[in-house]
């Protein structure tokens, strides 16, 4: 084997082995895994689900909330939502028809919502603004009219 060819491989397993550690550092010390509990709902019966069946923003703890959403062709339910600064905010989601993004500008909140499936994802907003909420998978042809706003105030 040439010098090159063996300083090449060397340098490249010593990185692989360098991302594999950083990866297994991030999910077991950090807990940035993948979610392992999936839950699921019949997507032909979303409305008669007991979290999905009155969609809306509840209370849940002094500064926590929970809004249970569900998504469909070209809208979120619900609609505009309104909370307080500095609120801790659990997004329980769900779609009725297609895969649907979930994505809010100004946050690093970006979910895959997919029929069939319960999202959640939480965020702080604990800056008072308008949020802009977007669907950012291609949903059909009405898709640019999907968004809706988060109120902080």
């Amino acid at each position: 084997m040439l010098k090159h060819e063996k300083i090449w491989l060397t340098v490249s397993s010593v990185m692989i082995i360098g991302f594999m550690i950083a990866t297994g550092i991030q999910t077991f010390a950090f807990g940035m895994g993948p979610p392992s509990e999936t839950e699921r709902v019949d997507p032909q019966k979303v409305d008669e689900h007991e979290v999905f069946s009155e969609p809306g923003v509840y209370e849940v703890g002094e500064n926590k909330y929970e809004v249970v959403m569900t998504l469909e062709i070209f809208s979120f339910n619900p609609g505009d939502i309104e909370i307080p600064a500095g609120s801790e905010v659990t997004f329980k989601m769900t779609s009725k028809d297609v895969t649907h993004g979930f994505q809010i500008a100004g946050t690093n909140v970006n979910a895959m919502v997919m029929p069939g499936y319960i999202q959640t994802i939480t965020q702080t907003f604990d800056e008072p603004g308008e949020y802009l909420i977007l669907c950012n998978e291609y949903c059909g042809s009405g898709h640019q009219l999907m968004a809706t706003t988060i109120t902080v105030v």
